[in-house]
């Protein structure tokens, strides 16, 4: 058994405002507009965004998810969230074994925007 691709889904009260968030300040491609729900390509991976009206679940008032992206530069990310108004959980550190920022979506969601500082660690996910 194969497994060719994965997505994990997220749900939101207002769709449209994530909608435009993963689509104008992230610029995450869309690559299936389901009408009740998306699917974005950010970089090798897919997530989707669902509206909390329709689906299999329904949005909760605090999220136990976390959508971390692996990038080449945290600080290039962080001012251009920063830049848009994204409000940020915790700022850019370099410790331990990745360099990562903490930030929220407009459904509450955190992403983490993250970069492994040992090479053949980040090369993993490349």
């Amino acid at each position: 058994m194969i497994v060719n691709s994965q997505v994990t889904f997220f749900y939101y009260d207002d769709y449209a405002g994530a909608a435009d968030f993963y689509e104008n300040v992230m610029k995450f491609p869309v690559v299936q507009d389901q009408g009740f729900a998306k699917i974005y390509r950010a970089g090798r991976t897919f997530f989707g965004i669902v509206n909390g009206k329709g689906g299999s679940l329904r949005p909760q008032e605090q999220n136990a998810v976390m959508l971390t992206l692996l990038v080449d530069n945290v600080m290039e990310w962080h001012e251009h969230l920063v830049a848009h108004g994204v409000k940020v959980r915790s700022m850019p550190n370099k410790e331990g074994f990745a360099e990562a920022g903490l930030y929220y979506d407009p459904g509450g969601y955190v992403i983490e925007i993250q970069h492994f500082n040992n090479p053949l660690e980040h090369a993993v996910f490349e």
